[in-house]
């Protein structure tokens, strides 16, 4: 199982880029490809500047950490798309959250379409839903049921 070049690009097309700290729709301080404090290092401050470099250097400690979390809560083994949708999840939603989805209990239960329409659950920041996270958890189902060659 392994996070693919199609979960990479969901990934930072709906995270985009920003190489100054802003506050994201749930409020909080982010920067790179929607990296925050909770990932740990580089802690994010309201004046933090980075590179590209930085970003992209940011970004794959990120996915290591979250590639980790999706393999020690998965009991079954699925194939790199069903993986990196629900990397993508995790990256969103964090470790946590993804731990306590209906998305990993599904797919642990290998009920695989329920998995997949679990993902439109997780639409809100803030309380709210956004149209932004209703795209995400609609892309990341559309590649969790995209049948590998």
């Amino acid at each position: 199982m392994e996070l693919n070049a199609a979960g990479i690009k969901l990934i930072q097309d709906f995270e985009g880029l920003m190489l100054e700290a802003y506050r994201c729709s749930a409020g909080v301080l982010t920067i790179g490809y929607g990296h925050t404090s909770t990932a740990g290092e580089p802690f994010v401050t309201a004046d933090m500047k980075i590179t590209q470099a930085e970003a992209d250097a940011i970004f794959r400690r990120d996915i290591e950490i979250y590639c980790q979390g999706v393999r020690e809560a998965l009991q079954v083994k699925v194939n790199d798309n069903q993986f990196s949708a629900m990397v993508s999840l995790c990256y969103n939603i964090g470790v946590v959250g993804f731990a306590n989805s209906s998305v990993l209990r599904f797919t642990n239960e290998w009920r695989l379409a329920e998995a997949a329409a679990s993902f439109a659950l997780w639409n809100k920041a803030g309380g709210q839903v956004l149209r932004g996270l209703v795209r995400r958890r609609a892309a990341e189902a559309e590649l969790f049921n995209k049948v590998q060659a």
